[in-house]
């Protein structure tokens, strides 16, 4: 019981952590700013919230939490995920983005297999093909030649998204809140010198990032860091995936984008297979590493 229970809390912070994350593309829609800019306002905003965060908690939560050259290696990951994620935000749709970004379970898989000996069963395998097909009917099979700098963007951003999935897997007691603070910290050093400095962002701009730096960002790494602890990196990428449904969703109920009946048929077979995997009840095995 006590692992089922643990099981469950896992579940639940990494699908709030797909409803916060789901946010992201009506945040950069919203702020209407260039890569840089968005990426260093929202590492501003999230940077004072986290960093505030990380200094007013208990010593107790820290004492047996490690940091190191792994906490750096996912500092790094993470710095390049979000850049390369409003990059693709910003240079085409938001569902050709989450097209790109349903594969992360299988990435995420695939890194765990080759350095952890995971092992996924049959009916993650196959939920996971359903998945990818019905977010492929969600943007049909062609792309103009505008959207590939965005395509690439986005299979970049699911790589650095995956693999701190498996960083955290494997050292389950790294600082995850060091981590993303850190990470918005460097993300904001690396965007100040390519923004434009000749005028102030207007207040809906900032207003925008600065919701994107706490609640999508900050909040939304945080929860599916600890949960994919749990549950493990594949399965957390699994579950993650519902931000394919929600992401095109918001963008259609606050900027008016239609959704194709094609879309709604594509959105239903993620969600279907998402809650087939989720009522078989078993997790898959982990071979000892």
């Amino acid at each position: 019981m006590i692992v089922s229970h643990s099981r469950r809390i896992g579940m639940a912070l990494v699908l709030a952590s797909a409803v916060l994350w789901s946010t992201a593309g009506p945040f950069v829609r919203m702020a209407g700013l260039d890569v840089w800019s968005i990426l260093g306002w929202r590492s501003l905003f999230s940077v004072v919230v986290l960093g505030g965060w990380m200094l007013l908690r208990p010593g107790a939560e820290t004492r047996n939490l490690r940091f190191g050259l792994p906490g750096a290696i996912l500092v790094a990951l993470t710095v390049v995920a979000n850049a390369t994620y409003i990059m693709a935000l910003s240079w085409t749709s938001v569902a050709n983005v989450m097209t790109v970004y349903a594969t992360l379970p299988f990435v995420a898989t695939a890194i765990a297999f080759l350095w952890l000996g995971d092992r996924v069963t049959m009916r993650f395998i196959i939920a996971g093909l359903m998945a990818f097909g019905g977010v492929c009917a969600m943007v049909g099979a062609s792309f103009s030649p505008a959207d590939l700098r965005g395509i690439a963007a986005a299979a970049a951003m699911t790589l650095f998204f995956a693999a701190p999935l498996v960083v955290m897997r494997r050292y389950p007691n790294l600082d995850t809140l060091k981590m993303v603070t850190w990470a918005a910290l460097c993300g904001m050093v690396v965007a100040v010198p390519l923004m434009p400095h000749d005028t102030l962002p207007s207040g809906q701009a900032l207003l925008a990032c600065a919701l994107y730096g706490v609640v999508a960002t900050g909040l939304g790494y945080i929860l599916v860091l600890i949960g994919g602890r749990i549950v493990g990196a594949g399965d957390a990428g699994f579950l993650s995936m519902l931000d394919v449904v929600l992401g095109p969703l918001w963008m259609w109920v606050f900027f008016d984008e239609t959704v194709s009946a094609t879309t709604l048929a594509g959105g239903a077979t993620v969600l279907g297979a998402v809650l087939w995997y989720l009522s078989g009840g078993r997790r898959r095995t982990v071979a000892p590493v």
